[in-house]
């Protein structure tokens, strides 16, 4: 299914005491990818906790596509603004915008399929 809700990602200036956090108020799995991301497994959607320097300031939801270009030109010509180019990450590509009431989100494209 394209153009759906399937992430979550939480900022946190400390991955790893929100991530223990996850894991005992609600029993979610956590896999870490480095010292700045962990994945967040069996909450309902699959989501992450990111401590990089460059993390997004508020909670932001991730939308899976089959077409990153095109979502991407969807997205600007609805008045959307592109906050983070297109780039890669472990197992696909992305890119961050911003709509038009403020809210931060991100579209992605798995490349592992």
């Amino acid at each position: 299914m394209a153009d759906r809700i399937d992430y979550i990602e939480f900022p946190s200036s400390d991955r790893s005491r929100t991530s223990g956090f996850f894991q005992q108020a609600f029993g979610w799995g956590i896999t870490s990818y480095g010292p700045d991301y962990d994945g967040i497994e069996a909450a309902g959607i699959d989501g992450g906790i990111d401590q990089a320097g460059e993390r997004v300031a508020a909670t932001m939801a991730v939308v899976r596509t089959d077409d990153l270009d095109a979502a991407q030109a969807r997205v600007e010509a609805a008045g959307g603004v592109i906050t983070r180019a297109q780039y890669d990450f472990p197992g696909g590509r992305r890119f961050h915008f911003r709509e038009p009431g403020g809210n931060e989100l991100a579209v992605y494209i798995s490349l592992s399929e």
